[in-house]
């Protein structure tokens, strides 16, 4: 069977890609998980983000913005001292940030997926790449993206991270025309 090469022989990076990278979300818990995982990867390789993940499910109470916007100084310093996560101060303060101004987000636009599709005019993007070389890191939209989140008070929502998202939720189709999860992401 023929996949994007990127999840190499690792099974977990191939569930990953298999199941979940590119298919459409509108789910703002997964939405926030994703927003949150991908500022965690700047710098860092996603295989390494993958095999922490459950990790931070942990860690950053299963995802949920409501209880992570509530965190203080004790939740700081207790995921400071978690080995299973990346404890980096500023990406856990960025995460802490962003689930207030993802709060934000929701009481304006009633949903997060509501707000942050309007960047992609509600449907996925899909695009026909032959070669991973061919895959932009960033786009117009993800810029777009970057510079309203950041003016909504996100962190860790540059141009290049907010095009990971798009791709992780869905909002882009970038499987690679040969992968058989190419057609199938297609909505």
């Amino acid at each position: 069977m023929a996949r994007c090469p990127w999840p190499s022989n690792d099974d977990l990076m191939i569930r990953y890609h298999d199941e979940e990278w590119g298919v459409p979300l509108h789910d703002d818990r997964k939405l926030f998980e994703f927003l949150v995982l991908d500022a965690f990867q700047a710098g860092l390789s996603w295989k390494t983000i993958l095999h922490r993940r459950e990790n931070f499910r942990k860690a950053f109470d299963n995802f949920d913005p409501y209880k992570i916007a509530d965190y203080d100084e004790s939740d700081f310093n207790r995921l400071m001292n978690d080995a299973g996560i990346i404890r980096n101060k500023a990406k856990i303060n960025g995460t802490i940030k962003n689930a207030r101004a993802f709060l934000l987000v929701v009481k304006e636009f009633g949903s997060f997926d509501k707000y942050i599709w309007r960047f992609t005019n509600y449907q996925t993007i899909v695009n026909h790449w032959n070669d991973n070389s061919q895959v932009p890191a960033s786009t117009k939209e993800s810029d777009a993206m970057s510079k309203d989140m950041k003016k909504r008070g996100f962190a860790f929502c540059g141009s290049t991270i907010c095009y990971a998202f798009m791709q992780a939720a869905g909002l882009v189709n970038d499987h690679l025309t040969s992968c058989f999860r190419y057609s199938q992401t297609i909505m």
